[in-house]
């Protein structure tokens, strides 16, 4: 991990001059410019009806997904909801106006979108109403409204042969350039290789400093994105997302020889047998069909129905040991919520849901100083340092101290 930046995050040290901390900000905002500027203009652009609709609600499905991700990572934001540069500049707004604003965006999406089974394959990654109804469900569940995320997932998960969902059999089709963008897909970002953009993970995860010689001669390779041994040895025996997610050999490009690494590393965006990281096609989930059925889990088993929810919640098991070994039997309410927690741990590792999760549930400043004692124990005695860096304000990340610079109206998350 030789980003010192990463570094900071990964041990509790980040601050308001991180950069990855102000790029959240600055891409999030960046999205928001954009649709801001095609909801004011396409209604002006002369073109069939129904196409400008739909791109309105393409524009405002996107304005609430960046808003979302904006309210978790940091609590009050300006709500910018127009172009021009007093919009811009001005103070926070409070976190449940954010929400109100961001969820009367999805219903508009959800209500103006198709499905994606009417998209023809090249149009197969744009948002649709199966995806705003996703998300919508998402932000009840994050809000802990808990009844409607129930009844508004329920009318995708309920009804999946409807829209054409369902979970692969095999879990790692969702990262095989075939099968990446079929019935799972929710919402991803497609990536291709030259002159299309390529997917610049495989770089950021392959082996570089844990094999031997520190070098398998896959071009780019720089072990930026490390997984925690932690991670790796909680899985249970038999679940075979295991060795798929997290991985302890790869194909050396010059030699063929099989090398091993010291330690597991992500898998999921590794393309064997190629010459440069840069021809990596594999797509980005933003959103995969196994989210809506864990969060649909959650919110039966919240809302009294645990027959359900233990059915529910099983689909997923069942795909990742190939059988009913291991399914859950009847839990508490409790003991639901922690194996939800679990699965979902096992499920998207790299996917982007970890810090959400456990920030939502209440479960961040018990994790972190769980895993710095395990990792502690088994892996790296400086990762002490995570317990001791943390603080309770870490479950909001900083505002950008950029940002503060540019908008004296801001003011900073309390604690940092």
């Amino acid at each position: 991990m030789p980003n010192a930046f990463l570094q900071d995050l990964a041990y509790n040290r980040h601050d308001q001059g991180n950069t990855f901390v102000r790029d959240m900000w600055n891409n999030c905002y960046s999205g928001i410019a954009r649709a801001n500027a095609a909801i004011e203009n396409i209604p002006d652009v002369k073109m069939e009806e129904g196409l400008k609709n739909r791109y309105i609600a393409e524009a405002k499905f996107l304005r609430a997904l960046y808003y979302f991700n904006l309210v978790r990572f940091f609590g009050d934001v300006p709500l910018v909801t127009k172009l021009g540069l007093d919009e811009a500049i001005g103070p926070r707004t409070s976190k449940d106006q954010v929400y109100e604003f961001l969820i009367d965006d999805l219903m508009t999406a959800e209500n103006a979108l198709p499905m994606r089974s009417t998209y023809d394959a090249k149009d197969k990654a744009r948002a649709s109403k199966e995806a705003a109804k996703i998300l919508l469900g998402k932000v009840y569940v994050t809000r802990g409204d808990f009844e409607k995320a129930k009844n508004k997932l329920a009318e995708v998960v309920d009804n999946e042969a409807t829209y054409g969902l369902g979970l692969h059999d095999d879990y790692a089709a969702n990262w095989n350039t075939a099968t990446e963008a079929g019935k799972e897909a929710i919402l991803y970002v497609e990536y291709g290789v030259a002159p299309f953009a390529n997917n610049g993970e495989m770089s950021l995860a392959g082996p570089k400093y844990s094999v031997p010689g520190g070098s398998i001669d896959v071009a780019g390779s720089n072990e930026a994105d490390i997984p925690t041994q932690e991670l790796y040895d909680s899985y249970n025996e038999g679940d075979k997302r295991r060795d798929f997610n997290l991985r302890y050999e790869f194909t050396n490009y010059a030699t063929k020889e099989i090398m091993r690494s010291s330690i597991p590393l992500f898998g999921k965006y590794w393309i064997d047998n190629i010459a440069s990281c840069d021809l990596c096609d594999i797509n980005m989930h933003v959103m995969r069909y196994a989210d809506a059925i864990l969060l649909y889990a959650e919110a039966l088993n919240e809302t009294g129905d645990a027959a359900k929810a233990l059915t529910v919640l099983n689909r997923i098991r069942e795909r990742a040991f190939g059988n009913a070994s291991g399914n859950y039997n009847t839990m508490s309410k409790e003991e639901f919520r922690n194996a939800i927690l679990n699965e979902r741990y096992w499920e998207f590792p790299i996917e982007g849901h970890r810090w959400f999760d456990l920030v939502r549930m209440g479960k961040l400043k018990e994790r972190m100083l769980a895993h710095a004692a395990y990792e502690a124990s088994v892996a790296e005695p400086n990762k002490t340092d995570i317990a001791k860096n943390f603080r309770d304000c870490m479950i909001l990340m900083p505002v950008p101290q950029s940002q503060l610079d540019l908008n004296d109206e801001l003011t900073q998350n309390p604690g940092w």
